[in-house]
């Protein structure tokens, strides 16, 4: 219906819901985490405060995904981190469609 009256559909590449989780997963960590409902001033106080946030996410703040280490922990690893987060089914899609 959308591609008939040439609307542009705002989906993930691939069409996956999954593909842009992590990134949702990130988005709620702050809002809920950091400064939760905090109203900023303007552009130059929130970008300031997520460069803070971004840092202490990725310096100060283990994750129990990543064997509670920190994301730069994580990064700077020479050996293999067990996945501990949880497995989703994936589902073929077809014609935006889940085909079971």
């Amino acid at each position: 219906m959308l591609q008939k009256e040439k609307i542009a559909i705002n989906i993930t590449q691939s069409g996956s819901p999954y593909e842009n989780a992590l990134a949702e997963r990130m988005n709620g960590i702050i809002k809920n985490e950091f400064f939760p409902k905090r109203v900023y001033q303007n552009h130059k106080e929130a970008h300031e405060a997520m460069c803070k946030i971004v840092h202490t996410y990725n310096s100060s703040r283990p994750h129990s995904s990543l064997d509670f280490m920190t994301p730069d922990q994580a990064h700077d690893n020479k050996g293999i981190i067990k996945k501990r987060w949880k497995q989703y089914r994936k589902y073929p899609f077809q014609d935006n469609k889940i085909v079971s």
